[in-house]
Order: C-alpha cells, then structure tokens, then sequence
C-alpha cells in the first residue's frame, strides 16, 4: 500500500523539492502552504506522515502540530530555520518525531522520513505479537507463548495457555464448551466437556482473576472474556 506523505511549507521551492524527491522513493505526496490547508487535508485524506515547517503564515507550525496530537499520532518531521537547541527541545516536546534545521539536505530528510517510518512499522509487528488487557497489566505475548500479569511471569500449562489465547484474541464472544474443546484440544478429543471447566479455574487461579472480571462465565452457554482491553 502507497504511503501519503503531507508537506507543509509556505516556501513554494522547498515544497516541489520534497515532493520531487518523495515521490521518486513511492510515496503519494499531498502538498499544503498554511496551517489550516494542512488541518484540512488532514480531515479528508488518510495521511501516514507530516513534514511540518514551524513557519507558517496563518496558524504557527506549533499549534498545528498541538492540534494534530490531540486526534492522531502520526509522525511528524519538523522543518525550521531556528538552530538554537530550545526551539528543537520544543518542538519535540510538542509531539514531533524529528527535528531538521534549514537549510537542509533533501537526501537526508528522505532518509529520516524513512527511518522513522521502519521504526513504527517494527514497532507495530512487535506491538500485534502482544495482547494487553487490563490497562497493560495483563499482556499475552504470542511469539514467546508467555503471559504476563502485573509483569510476572504466569506458568500456564500449554493447553492453558491455547485456551486463555483462543478467548483473549476474541474479546466478548461466547464460546461454548464445545467450542472451545474443539479449538484448543481438537476435533478427536473424547473426554468431557467440564474438562474446560477445570482448566478456566486453574487460568482464573494463576490470574488471580478471583471476581471472574476476566473470563466470565455464561451460564448454559460457556465462557467469555472481558470485552474492554
């Protein structure tokens, strides 16, 4: 999928210059000359990257970059021709992923564009192998096959754990016994269903999920887990 890239300058030749260069490395490059423009491509345009001058002739670059972290967090590149380490301690503290000083090398900028770009990319594949429940306090973490609660180690059995995984990556759904058997201990298992029974207790237990705030049980149907992560 083609990244969108949004340039805000008001200096008309270093915009063509970025989306020049941008545009040659695959990204769709959306251009705007003042604070508002930018809020308004913003409200009607998927944007997954900002180059954002701190000069701006209508709103300054930063408040454009207050109103743009109060609904999203894309990264953003901050372009200015203040040197002094203040307005970058500022501007990074506004919420800016990185901080670039005029002038400046269009080569360079593409590099860091890219780079921050791999970083969230890493961030978010690491982020998906890990399911958070409970304000962060519980997390699941697939690829290690581990969970951890109040960030100690939970020693689940591995039909446990399977079990635990198959309700936590469906928040809310109700899942018969019978479901439940057939997804964690397979199609030829023969032994009871209060199997199931028994290993939520113990899940519960080593949880310390003692309200049952986490798996909650459906009487006559099954089980469920929390809905809100």
């Amino acid at each position: 999928m083609m990244l969108n890239i949004l340039v805000v300058d008001d200096e008309e030749n270093i915009v063509n210059v970025l989306k020049a260069y941008l545009e040659k490395e695959g990204y769709r490059i959306f251009t705007a000359y003042g604070g508002k423009e930018a809020l308004d491509i913003l409200n009607k345009e998927r944007i997954d990257f900002i180059v954002l001058d701190l000069m701006l002739p209508d709103i300054s670059g930063e408040q454009v970059c207050k109103k743009i972290r109060v609904r999203s967090q894309v990264p953003i590149l901050m372009l200015t021709a203040k040197a002094e380490e203040s307005n970058k301690i500022n501007g990074l503290g506004l919420g800016a992923d990185d901080y670039m000083v005029k002038p400046f090398s269009p080569r360079e900028l593409v590099a860091r564009v890219k780079a921050i770009l791999r970083r969230l990319d890493r961030e978010q594949t690491i982020k998906a192998d890990i399911i958070e429940f409970n304000d962060g306090k519980l997390l699941i973490d697939k690829e290690k096959m581990q969970v951890k609660n109040n960030n100690i180690l939970v020693d689940l059995t591995p039909t446990e754990y399977k079990l635990l995984l198959v309700l936590a990556q469906n928040p809310g759904k109700v899942f018969t016994r019978e479901e439940l058997i057939e997804k964690v201990l397979g199609y030829d298992y023969e032994g009871f269903y209060r199997t199931i029974d028994a290993h939520i207790k113990n899940i519960r237990h080593k949880l310390q999920d003692y309200e049952n705030e986490l798996i909650t049980t459906v009487y006559g149907v099954g089980y469920k887990f929390m809905e809100s992560q």
